[in-house]
C-alpha cells in the first residue's frame, strides 16, 4: 500500500506540473519543427546518452571496488542500462537505483556493499553537479537578470554544496558515536568510503574527472536537442541553465523527473530572459531521448539472466559486511 501511495503521489505531481507546463506550448508547432535533419540530432543525443551511461559505469566501478562490490565493465553496463529502464519507463516507486542495488546484491556482493556502492555513487554525483554549477555562477549572474532567479540559483547551489561537503565531513570526523549509533552508522561508513575514493591517488582524479564529464555530457545532450528544433538558444545558455534544472529534477517527487523538469526549465528560461516555451520544448525532447534509452534498457532487462532467473534464488547477506 505504501508503494502504491508513493507511486500515485508521484504520478499526480508529474501530471499536474506537465498540465501547467504544456498549456504554454503548441505541441503541433513543436512536431512541425522536427524535420529530417532533426532526427539526426536526436539520434546523436541518444548515442551521447549511452556514452553518459558508460561514463557512469566507469565511475561506479571505481567506487564499487572500495565498497567491496567489484563489478566487471560489461556487467556494470548491463546493470546501469537496466536501471535506466526502471528510472524512465515505469510509474512505480521501484527506481533504477533500487534495481541496480538488487542486481549487485544478487550477483553476490550482499545488501550492505551493494547499498553503499549506489549511495556513494549518487553522493559523489551530487557534489560534482554542485561544483559544475558553482563554476558557471559568474556567467549565470550575467545571464539571469532577475534578482529573485539568481538568488534562488545561489541558494540552491549552496544547499547542494552544504549537503555534499557535509556528507564528506561526517566521514572525516573522529567521533566514535558516529560509528555506533544506528542512525549514523551507515551514513558514516558511506562517507568514509566517499572520502577514500575522492582523496586517494588510485581513484580520486579518475572519479572526479568522470563525475564532471558526466554532467558536461548532459549539457551536450541538451545542446543536441536544441539543434534538433533550431531553438534560439546558445550552448552557453544551456551550460548555465541545464545543470541547476537537473539538480532540482533529482528530487524524487515525480516519475522520472517529468513535470518537474518542464516546469523548472520554463522558469529558468524566463528568468534568463529567454522564451519560456522553448524551455518546455527542450525539456520534453530531452525527456523523450532519455525515454528511448530506457526502452533499450527494457530490452536488455528482458534478455538478461537476472530476469530469466525470476528472482527464485535467495540473496544472502554476509554477516562480515
Amino acid at each position: 500500500m505504501r508503494q502504491i501511495l508513493l507511486s500515485t503521489i508521484k504520478i499526480l505531481i508529474s501530471a499536474a506540473l506537465l498540465f501547467f507546463s504544456l498549456r504554454k506550448i503548441n505541441l503541433y508547432d513543436l512536431a512541425a519543427r522536427i524535420q529530417i535533419e532533426s532526427l539526426g540530432w536526436l539520434g546523436l543525443a541518444i548515442a551521447v546518452t549511452f556514452l553518459q551511461i558508460f561514463l557512469g559505469v566507469l565511475r561506479w566501478r571505481e567506487i564499487s571496488v572500495e565498497c567491496g562490490a567489484p563489478l566487471e565493465t560489461r556487467q556494470a553496463m548491463r546493470f546501469n542500462v537496466i536501471g535506466t529502464f526502471f528510472n524512465q519507463t515505469l510509474p512505480s516507486s521501484i527506481g533504477g537505483d533500487a534495481v541496480r542495488l538488487w542486481l549487485v546484491a544478487r550477483a553476490g556482493a550482499g545488501w550492505r556493499a551493494a547499498t553503499y556502492s549506489i549511495f556513494v555513487d549518487r553522493a559523489i554525483g551530487l557534489i560534482a553537479l554542485a561544483v559544475v554549477i558553482v563554476a558557471t555562477l559568474p556567467w549565470s549572474y550575467r545571464l539571469i537578470s532577475d534578482s529573485h532567479g539568481w538568488t534562488a540559483l545561489l541558494l540552491l547551489d549552496l544547499a547542494a554544496l552544504a549537503a555534499g561537503f557535509g556528507f564528506l565531513l561526517i566521514g572525516a570526523l573522529p567521533w566514535p558515536w558516529l560509528k555506533r549509533w544506528w542512525a549514523t552508522h551507515h551514513i558514516h561508513a558511506c562517507a568514509v568510503i566517499a572520502n577514500r575514493v575522492l582523496f586517494s591517488r588510485e581513484h580520486g582524479l579518475r572519479v572526479a574527472t568522470l563525475s564532471i564529464a558526466i554532467h558536461v555530457v548532459t549539457v551536450v545532450i541538451g545542446w543536441c536537442v536544441v539543434k534538433s528544433i533550431r531553438a534560439p538558444v546558445t550552448f552557453g545558455d544551456i551550460f548555465q541553465l541545464l545543470p541547476p534544472v537537473m539538480l532540482i529534477t533529482m528530487m524524487p517527487i515525480s516519475i522520472a523527473g517529468w513535470g518537474v523538469r518542464e516546469a523548472t526549465m520554463s522558469l529558468a528560461f524566463g528568468y534568463a530572459g529567454l522564451i519560456a516555451n522553448e524551455g518546455v520544448n527542450i525539456s520534453l525532447l530531452f525527456g523523450a531521448v532519455s525515454f528511448v534509452a530506457g526502452v533499450f534498457g527494457g530490452l536488455v532487462w528482458i534478455l538478461s539472466p537476472e530476469k530469466a532467473a525470476k528472482g527464485a534464488a535467495p540473496i544472502e547477506v554476509p554477516g562480515s559486511q
